[in-house]
């Protein structure tokens, strides 16, 4: 039913409106526990803790393998209700240490035809301040404590490159208390330059001090992974590998969008991703060995393809643009049938 209201009716509208639109309404759903069990009851229970021993870096287990992915619930303001639709993790973000609007509308299209999304946000987001205390309101109660949280940081747009490493340190201050788990994003291509902080000279500094500064202000030791792009070379791929392992972090998130495309201005999302993402999560198995964590992302459209990237040496899914597109009871489907499979 949702499939077919998307593709006669949501695709006509505008594609940012409608993602405002989805978020309140899912905040909205949220925010009571009786909305939360009915909703829960419509999409049926999550399978239950993933049996993978690198999830052990991680403090608490995870309901579902399959996740969501930053930059849907920006601003912490839904957690309760994609938890509730299923999702057996919540990324939040992209944050920022200060907010900001993003780029210049229009900023996101879709492209039904390949089932992608594509767009130039440019990390709009409240800030890391504010994001940073909807995520205590929400460790207050019960179920928001229950929820795995990762939290998703990236440069301000207008903070020096050189000055990259105290813009992380200042975000994570905000927000390392009550996450789960910490992304260092540098591969949206949406931010000027920031894709030139992949370089592991660049990326080093700036994952020590989003690790060491998660440490002083929660009092233990927060995961602490790195979001890279499919664009990279090998080498370069192998490089983040090596850097992962010596610094000790938990892990990689592979892979944000692509600008390998001719649709448009803005990283393309979805389907077109997938062979390029299987080829990363098998090269970064490779190269990491047996511990760090493989988070995958790209094109995973249903439990078939989230089975190909398990297969492929990921530990964890997330997913953004298939959830876009087939509807509110997708996330709990594609877990049940991963921990059946």
């Amino acid at each position: 039913m949702y499939r077919l209201l998307y593709d006669t009716v949501l695709v006509h509208t505008d594609p940012e409106a409608a993602h405002h639109a989805a978020i309140e309404a899912i905040a909205a759903a949220g925010r009571t526990e009786p909305t939360r069990r009915a909703l829960k009851a419509s999409v049926g229970a999550l399978p239950g803790r993933v049996p993978n021993p690198r999830l052990l870096v991680f403090p608490r287990a995870f309901p579902g393998v399959l996740g969501l992915c930053a930059g849907m619930d920006k601003n912490a303001e839904a957690v309760l209700g994609m938890d509730a639709l299923g999702f057996g993790f919540v990324e939040v973000g992209t944050v920022t240490a200060e907010p900001q609007a993003g780029n210049p509308r229009p900023r996101l299209w879709r492209h039904p035809d390949m089932r992608a999304l594509r767009n130039r946000m440019g990390f709009n987001n409240d800030g890391a301040a504010t994001v940073g205390q909807r995520l205590r309101e929400l460790r207050r109660s019960p179920a928001g404590r229950a929820v795995v949280v990762g939290v998703n940081l990236g440069k301000t747009r207008t903070t020096a490159l050189e000055d990259a490493e105290a813009d992380y340190r200042s975000s994570t201050h905000e927000v390392a208390r009550w996450a789960d788990y910490l992304v260092v994003n540098v591969s949206s291509p949406n931010t000027p330059g920031l894709r030139e902080l992949q370089q592991v000279e660049a990326l080093r500094p700036i994952a020590r001090a989003v690790r060491e500064e998660a440490r002083r202000v929660s009092g233990r030791d927060v995961p602490v992974l790195v979001k890279i792009a499919p664009d990279l070379a090998d080498d370069e791929l192998t490089a983040i590998a090596a850097m992962v392992v010596e610094e000790g972090l938990a892990g990689v998130v592979a892979v944000n969008t692509t600008i390998a495309h001719d649709l448009g201005p803005g990283g393309l999302s979805g389907p077109p991703l997938r062979d390029r993402a299987l080829e990363v999560v098998r090269l970064l198995r490779r190269d990491l060995g047996a511990r760090p964590v493989i988070i995958a992302s790209g094109g995973i459209t249903d439990a078939a393809t989230g089975r190909e990237f398990l297969d492929a040496g990921a530990d964890l899914l997330q997913a953004y643009t298939a959830f876009v597109y087939e509807g509110p009871l997708w996330p709990g489907r594609v877990n049940r049938a991963l921990a059946r499979a």
